[in-house]
């Protein structure tokens, strides 16, 4: 039988609909004799609960939805897979999207989390606006961003990032103290804080050096794999060159080396490469000697999903600001 519903059970047991309610919910008073009729008419049916109907009558859904602007990024995915862990044995799952950089995407993924009726929302934002966001606070629903600033609000919300001005420029200051004053820099989306402050964390350290800013050299991307192939093509076509790039996310780095191997060029012997975030990708291409920025987007997704059972367990009230710091790692 398919389909089965509490009142089909109650007619073939015999018993009140809400009696047959409380046996399945294991709430309230049934003797042992009418508990174990209900419940093997219930195996025999092929019962099923209804988990909507469920989620709105004790408003919780035991889903936490989760916005990324790149499911393809191993990044993202590490964050999630903290998420994951950290919450799993709470009873909370994951429901994935992906904005694809795209801010129109992300409103309409915001909007159906919402409809869906997620405890929560994780959001690595690709938009510029919080109307959506603040549309769903003011439902009570927790927002956690990751990775990435929300511009035009003042909702306080919490908040688990990178330091992205320090990271970039202790990225910078390695190719400059290496001799490199001609760098080409290959930047991410200036639509999102990320992409500003990493650019921010270049400008700091190439003016500490007095090494003037060079708009040739420099190259704005979106954050993806076209960007860095695209990135080096017109760093080749001038008239002088980069000694070294260096590249503000790993996706666009990838493409940047691709290029460079499609050209004849050695990395880093012709160019030195240096990207924000590790290439895994890299290790089985012929391409030692690239300089990255270890990041923590495990660890990041652990101190996520705690938040997330502060506040829909603990009920411990917000916002949370947390900064991680992420390392220069020059490999053999």
């Amino acid at each position: 039988m398919g389909n089965a519903t509490i009142k089909d059970i109650a007619r073939e047991t015999g018993v009140s609909i809400a009696t047959v309610s409380r046996v399945l919910s294991n709430s309230g008073y049934a003797s042992q004799e009418v508990k174990e009729k209900v419940l093997s008419v219930a195996k025999q049916l092929n019962y099923q609960p209804n988990a909507v109907a469920r989620s709105l009558k004790i408003h919780r859904t035991n889903t936490i939805g989760v916005i990324i602007p790149d499911i393809s990024n191993s990044y993202f995915m590490k964050i999630s897979k903290g998420i994951e862990d950290s919450i799993r044995e709470s009873g909370y799952n994951l429901l994935f999207v992906s904005s694809d950089e795209n801010a129109n995407k992300e409103k309409e993924m915001l909007q159906v989390l919402f409809e869906k009726r997620v405890d929560a929302v994780v959001l690595a934002t690709a938009d510029e606006s919080g109307k959506m966001v603040k549309t769903i606070k003011s439902a009570g629903i927790p927002i956690i961003l990751i990775d990435r600033k929300l511009k035009g609000t003042t909702l306080d919300l919490d908040l688990v990032e990178e330091d992205n001005i320090c990271a970039a420029y202790q990225l910078t200051n390695h190719l400059i103290q290496q001799g490199h004053t001609k760098i080409g820099v290959i930047n991410g989306s200036f639509k999102v804080s990320t992409g500003i402050e990493r650019f921010m964390g270049f400008q700091k350290a190439i003016k500490e050096y007095g090494i003037e800013e060079n708009q040739d050299l420099c190259y704005n991307g979106n954050f993806t794999e076209e960007d860095g192939i695209e990135a080096v093509k017109h760093f080749l076509s001038l008239e002088e060159k980069p000694t070294a790039i260096v590249s503000f996310n790993n996706t666009m780095t990838f493409g940047a080396i691709l290029q460079l191997k499609k050209s004849g060029l050695k990395i880093p012997e012709d160019v030195v490469i240096a990207s924000y975030g590790e290439v895994e990708a890299a290790q089985f291409l012929t391409s030692p000697g690239i300089i990255s920025i270890h990041q923590l987007p495990y660890e990041m997704g652990i101190r996520t999903g705690q938040i997330i059972l502060d506040r829909l367990v603990h009920n411990i009230k917000g916002p949370v600001h947390e900064k991680f710091t992420p390392k220069l790692y020059v490999s053999d």
